[in-house]
């Protein structure tokens, strides 16, 4: 027989992703560059300082306005700015992993 609580049990409201590759935090630097922290405890930069100014910036151009750069956040374990940018976690977090800092050109 089903109870008033099995509702919010089996919720997923309260899930907090746990994959290696998800981020757990995320902090804006100078220079246009971001610390990330991964839920394994891997740490790193990514410098996106080339990408921002590069004639193939594409829709991170809006990124060249630093206040919007620092209006960084976290969208289920991935790096998000307002009006839908972001960056794929899985592919920064191999890069950060073997190197330290993930240069976006």
């Amino acid at each position: 027989m089903r109870n008033e609580k099995t509702p919010k049990e089996n919720s997923t409201s309260a899930i907090t992703p746990s994959s290696p590759w998800r981020i757990r935090k995320v902090r804006p630097l100078e220079n246009y560059r971001l610390y990330v922290k991964f839920m394994d405890g891997i740490e790193g930069f990514v410098d996106l300082s080339h990408l921002i100014k590069s004639d193939n910036a594409g829709v991170f151009t809006a990124l060249s306005d630093f206040t919007l750069f620092k209006k960084v956040y976290l969208d289920h374990g991935a790096v998000a700015w307002p009006g839908e940018l972001d960056l794929a976690p899985d592919a920064m977090y191999e890069i950060i992993k073997e190197r330290g800092e993930w240069i976006l050109q």
